[in-house]
Formats: structure tokens, sequence, C-alpha cells
């Protein structure tokens, strides 16, 4: 038995090509497309120790990585990639990205590492650091070695680390008295370093969540956590050409901006925008092919695409450029991104792939190599095709693989080809019998017919047209195991033990107890009685909040105080609006609408789907269509945070509303959010005949009416709308389904309003902040909760930045 990448390897050509790797002349590859030219670029690494492949843009980039991850697993792929447009690097670049482009950089500076990278035309024009300056910045620390703190820390800064109050995820560092916790770019855990004077003490692993130490480190290599490294002569060249330029501008407001931008590199301070400040900074405009060696081949990915997607990438970069000039934020003497004449210049072996000779303009090839190989057609459900296709082929002695994407679809798809009788001779996730039918799991995104070897690739997709999601590098620190509020703690700080009451946080100390090092969370009360909790045990602490941010008076140990105060507000806690409690009394004797389980429709709808939702999304649908199948009236308030996919696990709970032929009304507090709404919703709708229209003041007295008269009709499944929607004349014909987005943001009388419509539908709430008796009343079981925690695969955090001007 052999694996797909060995089977397709056994070609003579793809032989013949690799013997030739090393000759520096020009190769052409013509006929490979998506999941093949895929496994001959991975193909190449038994002969080459690394590649380098350069795509046209961000999109082909991203899905030959996921294609390559498939194949060769995740760490022998380094995506360095950049966004098509040039702006967004300058005002939006995410931190995975750039914690994905220094783990590229790492990987070509280290010689004795293996892999492919993988990178788009914007990217291999990004301005970087010398290669030797970023060598240089790698900072090896030992057990008993003696550093200089301040440097130390200073160096950190430098390399892009972040100073916070408790680290969460790589590139940050945090400090108290002599202990510095970092969470290196290349570790999967932060670390802890222990000072005693200006001598390493002590390196340990801990986990970010309970600050629990786990292992013991002799030594520890900290890696930069920026592709953009600036040091002292690097300030000072910066400087040098912003005081030159200063001195002859006229514009006072260009003026303002370049003194700005040289106070800070005057602090040694990296600015928002210095990144399009690199060209004076740097004493050449390095870039990452100065990085790769001189005889590592470079794969051309479709090198039309490339030269059009180059020519695209100038235009709008002139054209940011001059809004740039225009706004005052640049002059002429910058240089935003280098050109790509490097690449043409290294002595490298090239190869060229391209499905046709036409359009290489005036190229010459030494050697050129044509495959017989065509995409997979398309089965679309028909399994009676599927099984005659499959006979006809292996009649011819061809090796048939079926590929799923993993073990619960290949189940399902196992129980459909014997449903079929259609015989498998193999079923392994990943070895294939030669001449056989086979099925494993892989994520090839596209199946295809190779002709020369006689091997056939079906996927999920050509089966069902379902669409693989894309993988990608994982990061390395889940984004669930975010510190709590209580971890954000600075000394002086007041908090809560839920036994002994308010204190003060003194810091955390390491003890040494019969040999063994733990770390305490320090504690102080009334008259300096002190206690010492292991961080472990840290969630019995909260932090103290007032409302009128007065400091509270710290209780005394073990006086009772504490207690009977405590008792009192639980008293007071449990003591909740009798209007309330009837309410959602009523709901639960009530008998509403019990919706009818998935079928073919639904499921269409949840696969169009284009993104890979989380597990907590998954949970919280499976949930919510629990209820909605249920003969009591739904009352379910689902959690999360900007950007982690509610509007998504809502849009499925109205499709399954809507698919019973009941209408659904979506309330929000603003007229910008409904307007919002509504361009989502008739965008991921737009392939069902699902009827959606929106209430709001930016429609017109005459749209309304008409909407108004469309719903009572029932001509309306969906409408989205503010507290409009509440008013007496809007009459549903059969209303099933309430979705509410941020209902803590409407007035009282909107939510009496609220109140008497929750008692005859299902309700669903959304929010990112739940109010606290929400909250509460989800704890106490009265109403359902549903959370989600984790943001999609290379979601960004949301970050909101508070602004000053001076209008």
């Amino acid at each position: 038995m052999v694996t797909l990448l060995d089977l397709f390897s056994e070609n003579d050509q793809i032989k013949k090509w690799h013997q030739s790797l090393t000759d520096k002349k020009r190769q052409l590859i013509l006929g490979l497309s998506t999941s093949t030219k895929a496994l001959a670029i991975a193909s190449s690494l038994e002969k080459e120790d690394r590649i380098v492949l350069l795509t046209s843009t961000y999109g082909e980039a991203e899905g030959l990585v996921s294609d390559l991850i498939s194949i060769l697993g995740e760490e022998l792929v380094y995506p360095f990639l950049v966004d098509d447009a040039p702006m967004v690097e300058f005002l939006m670049s995410s931190q995975e990205k750039i914690i994905s482009r220094v783990e590229a950089l790492r990987f070509l500076t280290d010689s004795s590492k293996k892999g492919i990278l993988v990178c788009n035309i914007a990217a291999s024009r990004l301005i970087l650091p010398s290669p030797n300056a970023f060598k240089d910045s790698i900072v090896k620390i030992s057990v008993g070695e003696e550093y200089d703190q301040h440097a130390f820390i200073h160096q950190l800064k430098e390399n892009g680390y972040r100073k916070v109050t408790q680290v969460q995820t790589q590139g940050e560092f945090s400090l108290r008295g002599d202990i510095l916790d970092i969470f290196e770019m290349s570790q999967l855990e932060p670390c802890r370093i222990e000072f005693f004077g200006d001598e390493i003490d002590g390196i340990r692993s801990f986990e970010v969540e309970t600050q629990l130490s786990k292992e013991n480190k002799i030594e520890l290599t900290i890696f930069p956590a920026s592709d953009m490294l600036l040091r002292e002569k690097d300030y000072q060249r910066g400087q040098s050409a912003l005081e030159k330029q200063i001195s002859k501008t006229l514009s006072p407001i260009l003026k303002s901006y370049l003194e700005e931008i040289l106070s800070s590199f005057h602090q040694k301070q990296s600015h928002a925008d210095s990144r399009k400040f690199l060209s004076l900074c740097y004493d050449k405009t390095w870039t990452v092919f100065d990085y790769i060696e001189k005889d590592t081949p470079i794969f051309f990915d479709d090198y039309q695409k490339l030269m059009n997607q180059y020519e695209v990438f100038e235009r709008e970069l002139a054209q940011y450029f001059t809004e740039e000039l225009q706004n005052s934020k640049a002059f002429s003497d910058m240089q935003y991104f280098s050109d790509i004449e490097q690449i043409y210049k290294k002595q490298s072996p090239v190869t060229f792939f391209s499905n046709l000779q036409k359009g290489l303009g005036n190229l010459k090839f030494d050697k050129i190599y044509q495959f017989n190989q065509y995409p997979m057609q398309e089965f679309f459900n028909q399994f009676s095709f599927l099984k005659e296709e499959i006979e006809r082929y292996k009649k011819m002695d061809y090796t048939i693989i079926l590929q799923s994407s993993n073990s619960m679809g290949s189940k399902t798809l196992e129980d459909m080809l014997e449903e079929y009788q259609i015989k498998l001779d193999s079923r392994d996730k990943t070895s294939i019998c030669k001449e056989s039918v086979n099925l494993i799991e892989g994520n090839l995104r596209h199946g295809f017919h190779f002709v020369d070897e006689k091997i056939l690739l079906i996927t999920e997709h050509e089966i069902f047209q379902k669409k693989l999601k894309r993988r990608f590098r994982r990061q390395h620190v889940s984004n669930a195991e975010r510190l709590k509020d209580y971890n954000e703690l600075e000394k002086g700080d007041y908090v809560v033990h839920h036994i002994h009451g308010i204190g003060q946080y003194l810091g955390i100390e390491t003890i040494e107890i019969k040999g063994i090092h733990r770390d305490y969370v320090s504690v102080q009360y009334q008259n300096g009685d002190q206690i010492s909790i292991p961080v472990e045990q840290i969630h019995l602490l909260s932090k103290y909040i007032s409302s009128d941010g007065k400091a509270p008076k710290l209780n005394k140990l073990n006086d009772g105080h504490f207690k009977k105060a405590k008792q009192k507000v639980k008293n007071q806690v449990e003591d909740i609006a009798d209007d309330l409690i009837k309410l959602y009394s009523e709901r639960s004797q009530l008998k509403g609408f019990a919706f009818s389980a998935d079928d073919d429709d639904q499921d269409a709808f949840d696969d169009a789907f284009p993104y890979v939702e989380t597990d907590d999304q998954l949970r919280s649908i499976e949930e919510i269509k629990r209820d909605m199948q249920a003969s009591q009236p739904m009352d379910r308030l689902l959690v999360g945070d900007v950007g982690f996919g509610k509007t998504e696990v809502a849009m499925r709970a109205a499709f399954k509303a809507v698919n019973d032929h009941k209408q659904v009304v979506i309330l929000v507090p603003t007229t910008v959010l409904a307007q919002q709404h509504y361009t989502n919703f008739k965008e991921r709708f737009q392939n069902f005949a699902v009827n959606i229209d929106v209430l709001s003041r930016f429609r017109s007295k005459k749209e309304q009416t008409a909407t108004l008269e469309k719903l009572k009709n029932g001509q309306v499944d969906i409408l989205i709308g503010t507290h409009r929607v509440l008013s007496k004349d809007v009459v549903f014909a059969d209303l099933g389904l309430m979705i509410i987005d941020e209902e803590q943001r409407f007035g009282v009388k909107h939510k009496e309003t609220l109140k008497e419509l929750k008692k005859q539908v299902d309700v669903l709430t959304l929010t990112a902040t739940p109010i606290p008796r929400t909250l509460h009343m989800s704890m106490l079981g009265i109403r359902d909760l549903s959370v989600i925690e984790t943001p999609p695969t290379n979601q960004s955090l949301s970050c909101s930045d508070l602004c000053f001007g001076k209008e």
C-alpha cells in the first residue's frame, strides 16, 4: 500500500523533473491544476530540502497552502502572505498574519529546517529587516547566566513584543518585580523567567488560564515577534531623513504629521505608521527573497496571472500613494513596497506552472513537461451515476480514490456506497491499494482524473457539491483560553475572596516548600494580615468593582462580617421581579409550535456557509434547533463577542422557521444595524426562495406601507427592523420566531411590548454584553443560555480604538 503522494510521484515525467530541479534552467509544467499541482510541488521535497512558491493572489496562496498542508502536514508548509490591497497591510494587518510571516522568516534563517514557503505577489514586495538583523535579534537565555534586566526588556520591545498586564497570546510579555512572563513566538505555552538580581534563577512553562507552572527549562530561545524590526541605527537613519524633509516642507499638516513620527523615532518607539517609513530607516529595501538561499528552487504559479496581479497591485499602490500625498500623509521620497526585480536576479532553478503555453510572452524554456490531467466531473448526489463511473474505470485498471474530510464523513459516505452496492476494496486514513477502490481521509479541495498514471480522485465536493473548508495553520493558543477579568490585576487593585471578603492584591510570589516551587497570589487584609493563594485557585478571587469609584474598606480575617454581608446580598439577588417570574412561568406552561427536524433544504442552507464553524457555533446551533423542535416556546440567550459568528447561528434558526412556513422578525436597536443585517441576510439567503424585507426610517412611508401589507398577507418571510416593528400597525400573518439583537439597548416601553410578544413565539436573544438581570436569569435556569467563546479560524479579535480630535 502507498500514499497518494507516493502514487503521484511514480510518474516518469515527475521523476525527470525532480532530477533536473537543481539545474539553473527554466522549466515549464503544463496541464496540472489545483490538487495535482499541489501534489507535484509537495513531491519536490523528496529531492530538495526547501522550495519557494510564488502565487498571484492571497486567495490562490491560501488554496495551495490548504492543499499542501493536507498532503504534507502543517510542519512543512510556511505561508508568507500579505493582503492583495496595498492599503490593508498599513491599516489593518492582523496579528495572526504577522505571526505566520515571522514563523516563515524563522524557517528561512534556519538551514536545518525543511519545507515549502508560499508567498503571494504582494508579500514578495513587503519591506523587511535584513536577514542579518533578523538573525541578530534572536535571543538565547540560560539558567545561571546573567543578563541586564533593563537591556533585556529593551530588546524584547525592539523585537516587537508587547508589554501587557498578563500574557495571553504569542508576542506578549509582562513584568512583576523579578518575574518576567513571556509568550515566545515558537512556543505552545508561555514561560516564566525568574531573576535573582541579573542572574536567571529559573525558567518554567505555565498554563495561560490557570497560571500553573508546568515544566522546568534549562534554556529558552526567543525569536522576534514582528517582521518589522527597528534598531538604534535604523531610527537614526529615519530621523535624519525626516528632519531633512521637515526642513523643506511647506505644508503645515504634513510637517505636523512628520514631526509626530519623528518624535516617536527620537523616543525609539514604534509608531502606528512606522511600516510606511521603513524605506527611510533601512540601508536598502530588503524583501523575503533576500532571505532565500541562492540555489533554492523557485516555482511560479501561473505566470500570466502573476504578471496581471503585479500590474493590478502597481495601479492600486500608485493610487493609494497619491491619496496619501493629497492627504499630507506622505512625501515623494517614501517607498511603501519594494519592487520584485531581485527575484529575477537570483541565480536559482525556476519552474513555471501553467495550463497553457500561450500567454507566457517571450519566455524561453529549457524543458517542457506536458501532463494529461483533467478536473474530476461532478456527480450531483447521483450515486447510480457514480457507481457506473467507478465500475467503468475499475475495468480499465484505474486506482480509484474516494476522499472524505473526516471520519464522520467517511462513515456517511461508506453507508451511502453500501446502499448503492458500490464495493470498497480498501478503507484507510492515508494508505491506498493500487488498481482498487479506496476510501481515505484528506482535505484536497478538488478531485482529478490523472490519465498518465490511471488515478481517479473523487472528493466530497464532486459527490455532494460540498465546499471543503480550507485548512490553515493552527493557532498555538486557543482563544477560548483568554484570561478572565480577575487575572488582569495590578498591584494595589482591590479583590474579593469568596470567603475572606475584600482585600488588596499584592502580586504573585514564588514560594519554595519542600524543594518544590509554587506560585501564590498574595492578598492583604485589614491590620496588615495576609493570605497566600495558589495560582491554580485564583478562581476564588474576583476583581472588586465599585459604582462610585471609591476605595472600599478592607475586611478583617475571620470576623464574620463579610459572611453576613454576602448573605444579605444573596437574599436581594434572589428577589427577582414578580412580573418576570410570572412571565417565564406562563411560558413554561404554554404550548408553542414544534418545528420539524432538519430536512434536505436545511442541510443545503447549512452547507452553503463558506467558512469553518467553530465548536461553540455548532453546539449553539444544535441547542437552538433542539429548543425549536420542542413544543414549549423557546427562550434562549446567545452570548458571543463581536465577530464570533452569532449572526450565522441566527440565520440558521431563521431558515428553520421559514422552512416550516413561519414568519421571522429580527429586532435591532439602530437603523444602521437594521440595514447591515438586511444586507447580510439578503446575501446569505440569495440562493433560497426566502422573501426578506426591512422596516426602518431609511424606507419611505410608501415603502413601509407596502411592506406592512405584504407582511400581513404572508408575502414577507423575514422582517428586519428597529422598534418600529413593535408598532400596533405591524401585523404578522403567522409569526413563529423573534430574534432580538442587544435587548438591553431598548427602552422600558419597548421591553413591555416584547414581554407580551415573548409569550406567543420562540425567542432568540443575541448579545455581546448581557445585562446582569438577563444573565442571572439564565444562570438560574429561567432562560436557556448558549455561549460562543471562540472566534472563527484566523479571525482577529475585535479591537476598539479611542481617538481624540480637535473638533
